[in-house]
């Protein structure tokens, strides 16, 4: 939905791939337990027909079929107004799917899902554009009934046909991971105006789980057109808010369609509150920043702590007019990170890689730089059950002990932490460890350069990032690793060319980091699979069979709690170990800051910092412009 986007730490909903979620649809469990909300239940030749207002793609929902709105909303919350916001970069096209180009901030989410998802629960949903979701026990195959009221921009009716033809038009145009992770959807059936039916070639939870979140595009707009290509003009979309005004590359303007159909479902009560929502593109975050300050545009979730500690010292925060919050929370956090192409040479050995780790002094660089606002990332599960800790369980080494011999010896003892230091600076005890890991690998030291022993080779390589505030945080690393022989280029590019390179695997290092992960999630397998070596999600690009069977393993095991926690924690150790990633840092808060025209409910979803439920005080921005 297009107000989740505002949050961009939003870490409610697991990593989906473009509009749906994707999955290898080849290890579905047979027969998981069923949701204890399932409204009802009959049977079709000794199979169980399961018919409900919502779906968990793991646990139970929340919400009964009955609930009037989530519990997080005002369903009283006042409409109007306008909602400003910055980011940085530019775009050239309204069609978030093609494949190539770089789209309008937010224009994916034109498309209304068939179900959404709640933000206090993790991969729970409910009714939109389907309001009933019906299945057999053996989940063979999956029919959506959509809501007669539903409507696309155009007022056109949204029907069975629509969600055919965009289930059809992915297949056909979009990206080959979606034809790839599909592959066992065998026939898609329109049974009437309101009902899709969806069979499968073996049973499919994690399917099912995938397409409730398909976004649906109107066919009229969409079948003469290449959804591969990148669009110069709006679409008619099926989602709440439309694009009214836009300069291509500079800004772009969302306003709310007051005759959209969907205002008043009990998924959206409270919500979608802004009359207006406008985006301004920026190519530098300070004069972003300065922007806000000059009442530019209306709200800034601060990434940066050094901003955040000195930037803000102004008249407008002294005297109330800039509301300036840390709001604590306790979610899962992404593994930001450096990350290694593995399938680069100089990358290849796991040794290299582990040796590189030592050059970041995390403790220095938080006292130093980040005014000791944040911590360690430790996990590809962090702030979850799912962390690997301590040694491996007894339930972990049943998973690890038949595929030991392909296994670093490390992963059967402590789980890999990264290195510590005093925060002085000096850290000579962690580079000469870093030295004799290099070589070990065959790397030495010759003439104050790092070098390859038989090639020669120097040690050097380069790192991609779009963000100038990533440099300050990059130079300390540049110069450890120099003290190593080793010269690192740094290399900022324009957002096009970093997503271009992103896509292309046309780097050595990058600076991103991977989504943050409430549960070892059934899209694992396009993250980290060898399926998806070329795909822009593998950022390491890795190919290695222990981690496929692994993420095999963890989709096969989405519905039974105790083997999750144990594969997620299992997965967790053995990646920590390969060392693909330089861990980076995470905040424990939200860093607000917004001009006083705003009010929201007391309580805040669990899962995200909750932009969505906001609304425009007309008192207080009045008050404000006096």
């Amino acid at each position: 939905m297009l107000m989740s986007r505002l949050n961009k730490h939003h870490t409610a909903k697991p990593l989906l791939f473009m509009l749906a979620g994707l999955l290898l649809s080849s290890t579905a469990l047979a027969d998981p337990l069923e949701p204890e909300s399932a409204t009802e239940t009959t049977e079709e030749n000794s199979v169980n027909i399961i018919k409900s207002h919502s779906f968990a793609g793991i646990g139970d929902p929340k919400y009964p079929a009955d609930f009037e709105h989530f519990d997080y909303v005002n369903p009283e919350a006042p409409k109007g107004g306008e909602l400003r916001r910055a980011t940085i970069g530019t775009y050239d096209s309204f069609n978030r799917y093609a494949s190539r180009g770089s789209s309008a901030i937010d224009s994916g989410d034109l498309y209304d899902p068939l179900m959404i998802g709640s933000l206090d629960e993790i991969d729970v949903y409910y009714p939109l554009i389907a309001e009933e979701i019906e299945y057999p026990a053996n989940h063979m195959w999956v029919i959506f009934h959509i809501n007669p009221q539903a409507k696309d921009q155009s007022g056109k009716a949204i029907t069975a046909e629509d969600v055919k033809f965009t289930f059809n038009k992915f297949m056909t145009e979009g990206v080959p991971q979606f034809r790839a992770s599909y592959s066992n959807v065998k026939d898609v059936e329109v049974l009437d105006s309101h009902r899709v039916k969806f069979s499968f070639e073996k049973p499919a939870r994690d399917d099912i789980a995938s397409l409730v979140s398909l976004s649906i595009l109107p066919k009229h707009y969409w079948k003469e057109r290449d959804f591969s290509e990148p669009l110069s003009e709006p679409p008619v979309g099926t989602g709440p808010y439309v694009i009214t005004e836009y300069k291509m590359g500079q800004s772009v303007t969302y306003k709310r369609n007051p005759d959209y159909w969907a205002k008043d479902l009990p998924s959206r009560l409270g919500t979608l509150n802004f009359d207006i929502l406008r985006y301004d593109y920026y190519r530098d975050t300070n004069v972003a920043l300065e922007a806000f300050k000059a009442g530019q545009y209306d709200l800034r979730i601060e990434s940066e702590a050094k901003k955040w500690e000195e930037d803000y010292d102004i008249d407008a925060v002294k005297e109330g007019r800039i509301v300036r919050e840390e709001l604590k929370h306790s979610e899962p956090q992404p593994m930001s990170a450096y990350v290694f192409n593995t399938q680069r040479e100089i990358f290849k050995d796991r040794r290299v890689r582990h040796a590189l780790n030592y050059a970041l002094d995390f403790q220095w660089m938080n006292s130093n730089l980040f005014y000791s606002q944040y911590e360690r990332n430790l996990s590809y599960f962090q702030n979850t059950e799912y962390m690997a800790e301590g040694s491996p369980s007894e339930d972990e080494l049943e998973i690890l002990t038949p595929i030991k011999d392909k296994l670093p010896k490390e992963v059967f003892g402590e789980v890999w932490r990264p290195n510590e230091t005093d925060g002085s600076g000096n850290i000579r005890g962690a580079l000469r460890k870093a030295m004799a890991l290099l070589r070990d690998a065959g790397w030495e030291l010759k003439d104050g350069k790092m070098a390859h022993g038989e090639t020669g080779k120097p040690f050097e390589f380069e790192i991609i990032y779009y963000s100038p505030s990533s440099e300050r945080a990059l130079q300390p690393l540049k110069r450890n690793l120099e003290r190593l022989g080793i010269t690192m280029n740094l290399r900022m590019l324009d957002t096009s060319q970093f997503i271009n390179r992103v896509r292309s695997g046309d780097y050595d290092m990058v600076d991103r980091g991977y989504q943050a992960n409430p549960y070892p999630h059934r899209n694992m397998p396009i993250i980290w699979h060898s399926d998806y070596i070329e795909s822009s999600w593998n950022q390491a690009r890795v190919q290695d069979p222990v981690i496929d069977q692994l993420v095999t393993d963890i989709v096969a095991h989405q519905q039974q709690p105790e083997e999750l926690l144990a594969y997620g924690r299992a997965f967790d150790r053995v990646a920590l170990w390969n060392f693909y990633v330089i861990p980076k840092w995470h905040s424990d808060h939200y860093r607000v800051a917004h001009w006083d025209k705003f009010d929201r409910p007391e309580t805040r979803p669990d899962y995200d910092l909750g932009i969505e439920t906001w609304w425009y005080d007309k008192d207080k921005a009045q008050a404000l412009k006096q």
